[in-house]
């Protein structure tokens, strides 16, 4: 009898046993359902978002269930359960990269905890950045000079709106966005590379901030190999504002390249690691600007929750118009911290960030260090930001800002004097080797978040530079509008000078300043 009682209490404790074995399965393949797009592609399809980092294409951070503990450092069950699981199962697959705890704090990174739209082959994604800038100084024609995220003043414009998503199935993976608003006109003025040769790359792209397909290889963690038109994530932040935890980035982010387009293979060995090389057709660039393309990379790297790294460089690359001996250098490296994790708490998540920026060109009349071989043509920029979350992440504030030196300013953004771009230039505000160009800037910024999918956003903004450059109140627009000629001087009346020179009429010139205040509201939706 006690044998057969034995038996019994053995089969209860078995069933028992396998019946929270069964659970934690559950709960993890709960866990797997809300990651990225990537489950139908296979295990480390994700790829760089926020510094590089989280499957830009897959439109929410690899993250499990939401309201689920994921940092590991806090040792939680959901962590427990899951590595539980792994360690029972019979084969051991290679985990998401990037996906042992909650990323959505990054700045850069998207803060969805899921993707609301998603299906076995194809996730939608909509992007609306819609806002409004106030600037003190006023300029009568409602231009905003220095910034690659907005155009114009006092007007209500849509900076963005993009429709798109990704498409994976059987290994095979593809994404689209599209930028429809402000971007599709700021972006291409800004790359000079359309100008050398034909079929008009600016009116080809204008409308595509990311277009790319590619194949992932369940190799180690996940490798991905991508071609077309893809994000770079120099300086830390996003293209796309929503992910932000400002709007207006400081120079090193707003003067360096939002987009590559070329080829590039994502590495995971872990899940904690990522490298990235590039091959590609030059510095934010549809095309190439010489004989030289530009090569690259990316290593991202998350040891923990609450850090991450992520390092930059480029080199190789002739990307001054109608210079070929003269090639480019740059690194940019940044860090993440989250310090503070008090969910409970009203103040319930505290983060910094710090980039810093290196580089220089040489060759062409130009050197990295001056001397008998040309002026000094470098870049030395800093950015620092520090945020706050408030009530469940319903409220963030952020301050923050940064300085560059970049004499030649060959990064420096050019002003649409008279509609100049970076073809044409610009005899008001030249680039020549040697023209100096120190700039800095403060941001404090509040975002209202009633819902994961949309940001209500106040900020505040002061720049400076040791030049004029910001628009004035009497603009940067001549007389009568542009007049087609935007390499040349502008006579008083509105019309091009003939060498230089207006005769009585006397010259025109634009409203320029040392200093600028402005704010930003906006309206940031994405899902």
């Amino acid at each position: 009898m006690k044998k057969r009682i034995d038996v019994l209490e053995a089969e209860l404790k078995k069933s028992d046993a396998e019946e929270r074995q069964s659970k934690v399965r559950e709960a993890t393949a709960v866990n797997a359902s809300t990651l990225p797009a990537t489950h139908a592609v296979g295990a480390g399809a994700a790829e760089g978002n926020a510094g590089g980092v989280l499957a830009s294409d897959t439109s929410a951070a690899a993250t499990i269930a939401p309201g689920t503990p994921t940092d590991e450092k806090e040792g939680s069950s959901a962590t427990q359960a899951s590595a539980f699981a792994v360690a029972n199962a019979e084969k051991k697959p290679a985990s998401e990269p990037f996906a042992f705890a909650d990323f959505t704090w990054l700045n850069g990174n998207s803060r969805e905890n899921d993707t609301p739209l998603d299906t076995k082959l194809f996730t939608p994604e909509f992007r609306a950045d819609v806002s409004y800038i106030y600037d003190f100084n006023h300029p009568k024609d409602d231009t905003l000079v220095g910034s690659s995220e907005s155009g114009r003043t006092q007007e209500i414009q849509i900076q963005q709106l993009g429709i798109g998503g990704d498409f994976h199935y059987n290994n095979v993976r593809g994404r689209l966005m599209t930028q429809f608003g402000m971007y599709s006109t700021m972006t291409p003025r800004n790359d000079a590379s359309p100008a050398r040769g034909q079929w008009d790359l600016s009116n080809a792209y204008r409308y595509l901030s990311e277009a790319y397909g590619g194949y992932h290889f369940d190799v180690m963690h996940g490798i991905n190999l991508d071609a077309g038109i893809f994000m770079s994530y120099i300086g830390l932040f996003s293209y796309y504002n929503y992910d932000n935890w400002a709007y207006q980035p400081s120079y090193v982010s707003s003067n360096t390249p939002w987009f590559f387009n070329g080829l590039r293979v994502q590495v995971f060995p872990t899940d904690k690691l990522k490298i990235e090389p590039w091959f590609i057709n030059g510095w934010q660039s549809y095309g190439r600007f010489n004989k030289f393309p530009g090569l690259g990379g990316q290593i991202a790297y998350r040891p923990t929750g609450w850090l991450s790294f992520v390092f930059n460089n480029y080199g190789m690359g002739t990307d001054t118009l109608g210079v070929p001996g003269r090639s480019r250098l740059h690194t940019d490296d940044s860090v993440e911290v989250k310090y503070y994790d008090r969910p409970e708490k009203i103040l319930d998540k505290a983060a910094f960030s710090l980039t810093g920026d290196a580089g220089c060109e040489y060759g062409g009349g130009v050197t990295c260090h001056g001397g008998k071989g040309g002026p000094k043509q470098s870049f030395l920029g800093y950015m620092i930001y520090n945020r706050f979350w408030f009530d469940k992440d319903k409220y963030g504030f952020t301050v923050g800002g940064g300085q560059i030196n970049n004499p030649g300013r060959y990064l420096v953004l050019l002003p649409p004097i008279n509609g100049a771009t970076a073809v044409t230039g610009s005899p008001y505000f030249t680039g020549n080797p040697g023209d100096p160009f120190k700039a800095w800037d403060a941001s404090a910024t509040f975002d209202y978040m009633p819902k994961q999918y949309i940001t209500f956003r106040w900020e505040f903004d002061h720049r400076g530079a040791n030049v004029p450059y910001f628009a004035g109140p009497g603009g940067v627009t001549p007389p009568g509008g542009n007049n087609g000629n935007p390499a040349s001087f502008v006579c008083s009346n509105g019309s091009a000078a003939v060498a230089g020179s207006c005769g009585t009429l006397g010259l025109w010139s634009p409203d320029l300043r040392k200093t600028e205040n402005r704010l930003n509201l906006a309206i940031l939706v994405k899902f």
